[in-house]
């Protein structure tokens, strides 16, 4: 089980980027706009650094959902692969069988 901090945290930046979002799209186009003045993609450059760190999409890590673990991470469960056996092996996953041969 990983660190609650870390768990936390993590929430915390999911929770920031959303909040965010439409702020730092809006800028980054000023910024990309090939017609906009030098002057508003500066002050754009500016406004965006401003804006919290852990706004940034960047900065998520995938966690599982189970356990908190940041490696092995299966994106279509949101959960990492050991999680992910332990609940097949016990049958709580429809439709997973755990192989043997």
């Amino acid at each position: 089980m990983a660190k609650k901090a870390m768990v936390e945290r993590d929430l915390k930046r999911r929770r920031m980027a959303d909040k965010f979002e439409a702020k730092r799209e809006a800028l980054k186009a000023i910024i990309k706009d090939e017609n906009s003045a030098d002057e508003a993609k500066f002050q754009a450059v500016l406004k965006l650094a401003e804006l919290p760190r852990n706004s940034s999409k960047t900065r998520i890590r995938n966690r599982c959902l189970v356990t908190g673990r940041p490696r092995g991470y299966y994106r279509k469960m949101k959960m990492s692969r050991i999680a992910l056996r332990q609940l097949g092996s016990d049958g709580k996953i429809p439709g997973l069988v755990k192989s043997s041969w």
